[in-house]
């Protein structure tokens, strides 16, 4: 393991209290597993609760991903993995989890804002009970009482600002900007009518896509440094083998 961050509502300053504590991390696979036949997952997940119960207070969501999968989610812009470059809350960091971070600019660029806009019209979509993943609301006492779910309303809403944020100044700002965060956390606790949670998400989803079609707005490059991230995807590996690796067939040798 070279990094381990908070990430979830509560990283993004949206917790209610009620929240679960979710945790992402990234590990350096084997020189088996990268160069060898040895079988590898790339990435696992470890939950407090059992696979398809919810998780509650209290309860830990752990998602660990081997390093070159990391990259290639954080390169493509995923908005989830990207947490884990900004976030605040670092229980675990070695040398080559400071430097993952420090390439951060190598690894975002604006291709990011239309994996934002992707997500958050996923979250638009279960917000009524929709979605590829579930027929049906994962919260459906949220639309009984609401009309519609409110977290997802409020993480919708989250991924257009912080996609705007991302657009214009090239970073991500966790926990998320005062004003940002006020509107968020009012959303997920429903202070809003589902008529005007959709003219607040809209009208941020319509911010938002006009950023990511402006090519000249904000300091993201084009497409992601590629030979950067390769560069420190091989010093990475071959570092940590260096430093933790030794084969079987030189057990009980001097180092």
């Amino acid at each position: 393991e070279v990094i381990r961050v908070e990430v979830g509502s509560t990283a993004h300053g949206m917790g209610t209290g009620a929240d679960d504590l979710d945790l992402m991390g990234v590990y350096i696979e084997t020189p088996e597993q990268t160069i060898g036949l040895a079988p590898t997952r790339e990435h696992y997940v470890s939950r407090t609760q059992p696979e398809g119960v919810r998780s509650g207070p209290g309860d830990i969501d752990l998602t660990m991903y081997g390093l070159r999968k990391y990259l290639r989610l954080a390169t493509a812009g995923n908005p989830t993995v990207l947490v884990l470059l900004y976030g605040s809350t670092v229980h675990a960091m070695t040398p080559i989890g400071e430097e993952l971070r420090v390439l951060a600019p190598a690894i975002v660029s604006r291709s990011a804002g239309y994996r934002f806009l992707g997500y958050l019209d996923g979250q638009l979509e279960r917000m009524r009970g929709g979605g590829r993943q579930s027929r049906v609301p994962s919260r459906p006492e949220l639309v009984e009482r609401f009309g519609f779910d409110t977290k997802y309303a409020g993480h919708a809403l989250r991924l257009a600002l912080q996609g705007i944020e991302l657009i214009d100044t090239g970073s991500l700002t966790l926990p998320m900007r005062d004003e940002d965060r006020d509107l968020c956390v009012q959303m997920r606790r429903g202070e809003f009518t589902a008529a005007e949670a959709d003219d607040l998400v809209y009208g941020a989803r319509s911010m938002l896509a006009a950023a990511v079609n402006d090519k000249d707005r904000g300091p993201l490059r084009p497409a992601p440094d590629m030979a950067a991230v390769n560069e420190f995807a091989v010093y990475a590996h071959q570092d940590h083998w260096l430093r933790h690796y030794r084969p079987r067939y030189m057990e009980g040798t001097s180092p």
